[in-house]
């Protein structure tokens, strides 16, 4: 194992007691540096994104695995230290930890290739201390190879929002030339837009803010409406990103014959109750994205570089990690917010 050469005590933030933002649930923690399994990296951290998830986490819509955990899963850091039984990394490398931490790697699941629905899978920053953090463990097999040359506030929003927007890009079973509505304009949303428009791809982006109807149209959407507006034209595909049960009759209505809806996130509102001929019928598809696999994470990351693709962050530094979240929470995010320690 590489000497260990990261902070010590290492500080960050904990979810100490979940609730609404303004109650205070994360708490500074000051904390050892980690010690490495015989498989981990241990990564001093230069940029860690904010996710919707860590606001779920810190508000209590997904109940804690653990107490008093670091939130944080789009990791962006150099390698300090390594486990003995590593391989693919060395000291002084840059390297990526996400939202999936570990799979069993034998259940039908993983040998089907859909280790995302592995039963016995982690996840970084909800079992696993994450990235709200000055350093971080990641499982090597989990880790991303990153580029040095790139700013790494904007690295950090691929890991997650990136990968996850690809996902369920990937789900709504857009097709070639297809149109697709976007519900939520915000970290995902911007990125999987962008693919979608590489791709040959009409988007229609509804959405609450302002601002972020205005950055979908700067990044070349066809449209920009309210969040329950009704699209210019029917939609081949739509992706709900916003957490909010009640845009699901909306944008299922809104979608042509065959059209699917994928939901992205991984907590929703309740869904009001849904007419069948007009939401349904015609065979219009319904379906879920649940985290996504390792393969998901090289695509993506593969794409993003191949198009060149624009990441906007707004970027905090890790002392208002709490800010950042309740920025997030009141949509006062542009694009992706970022957490820089130092």
């Amino acid at each position: 194992m590489a000497p260990v050469a990261g902070p010590d005590p290492v500080s960050g933030w904990a979810v100490r007691r979940p609730g609404p933002m303004a109650s205070g649930p994360l708490a500074p923690v000051h904390r050892p540096a980690p010690e490495p399994g015989p498989d981990d990296l241990l990564l001093t951290v230069e940029a860690c994104g904010v996710c919707r998830t860590d606001l779920h986490l810190a508000e209590g819509d997904l109940p804690p695995h653990r107490q008093a955990t670091v939130p944080g899963h789009e990791i962006v850091g150099r390698v300090v230290a390594t486990g003995e039984a590593v391989t693919a990394f060395r000291t002084g490398d840059r390297a990526g930890g996400a939202w999936l931490r570990s799979t069993c790697g034998s259940c039908r699941y993983c040998r089907a290739g859909h280790e995302n629905l592995c039963p016995a899978s982690l996840y970084t920053g909800w079992d696993a201390d994450g990235g709200f953090a000055e350093a971080a463990l990641v499982p090597a097999d989990f880790a991303y190879p990153l580029p040095d040359d790139q700013d790494a506030t904007l690295l950090a929003p691929l890991l997650c929002a990136g990968i996850i927007g690809y996902r369920a890009l990937r789900r709504s079973a857009l097709p070639s030339g297809g149109r697709l509505g976007i519900y939520g304009f915000g970290a995902s949303a911007h990125l999987a837009a962008q693919v979608a428009l590489a791709e040959g791809a009409t988007v229609h982006v509804l959405t609450r803010s302002a601002r972020a109807r205005q950055l979908a149209l700067d990044l070349g959407a066809s449209s920009a409406g309210g969040a329950y507006d009704r699209p210019p034209e029917p939609l081949d595909s739509a992706i709900l990103f916003a957490p909010v049960g009640d845009l699901v009759p909306v944008a299922l209505e809104a979608l042509d014959r065959s059209g699917t809806l994928a939901v992205a996130g991984i907590h929703l509102t309740d869904i009001p109750p849904l007419h069948y001929q007009r939401h349904l019928f015609l065979e219009r598809s319904l379906r879920s994205v649940t985290a996504n696999t390792r393969q998901d994470g090289r695509e993506f990351l593969a794409t993003a570089a191949r198009i060149g693709i624009r990441v906007t962050v707004s970027p905090y530094p890790l002392s208002r990690a709490p800010q950042a979240l309740a920025d997030l929470a009141a949509d006062r995010v542009e694009g992706a917010a970022v957490l820089t320690p130092g």
